[in-house]
């Protein structure tokens, strides 16, 4: 059963357990390297389960929303107010071939959108984390949501990239 938009939300925001969102996304690349330093191409490809992501689609993933957050952000910040566009993960991951890109490669580009998005993020003046915009599913986000959203997101699938990893390792 597909979880609802305000089920997502819970859930995802319920990850950061008071941590600081920036913080959170700051270290997250390196957090990512570490755990996967020792596997092969071949292990990060292998899904844990039917109709689960491996970490190679994990990565991709998390290349592919670092894109678009970066781009909703900016979307936001130039007007207020405008309407942002969901996406299908599933859809992205089979039509990007998620499962046949490189992983590391995955995660130099996460890696780089990432750094660029922060830059962006820390120059913001206080009134601008209130630029909001309208999320197809979610209803209004301003940055500061978004920013959360993105934080919670990273610790869900590190989650998943660490239980995977320590598999993997044996």
């Amino acid at each position: 059963m597909k979880e609802t938009p305000k089920q997502y939300i819970k859930r995802i925001l319920g990850n950061l357990g008071g941590q600081h969102p920036l913080r959170v996304q700051g270290a997250t690349p390196q957090k990512i390297k570490r755990l996967i330093r020792r596997l092969t191409p071949a292990e990060m490809r292998r899904r844990p389960a039917k109709g689960k992501w491996s970490i190679a689609e994990i990565l991709a993933h998390l290349a592919d929303t670092e894109l678009v957050g970066g781009y909703r952000m900016r979307t936001i910040l130039s007007k207020s107010g405008t309407p942002i566009q969901a996406f299908d993960q599933d859809d992205w991951a089979r039509d990007g071939q998620y499962a046949r890109r490189d992983p590391r490669h995955s995660l130099a580009v996460f890696k780089t959108l990432r750094e660029a998005n922060l830059r962006l993020l820390k120059s913001l003046s206080p009134k601008k984390w209130s630029n909001y915009g309208n999320h197809a599913e979610r209803g209004k986000e301003t940055i500061r949501r978004v920013v959360e959203m993105f934080a919670g997101h990273d610790l869900n699938h590190l989650k998943q990239i660490e239980a995977q990893a320590k598999r993997k390792r044996g």
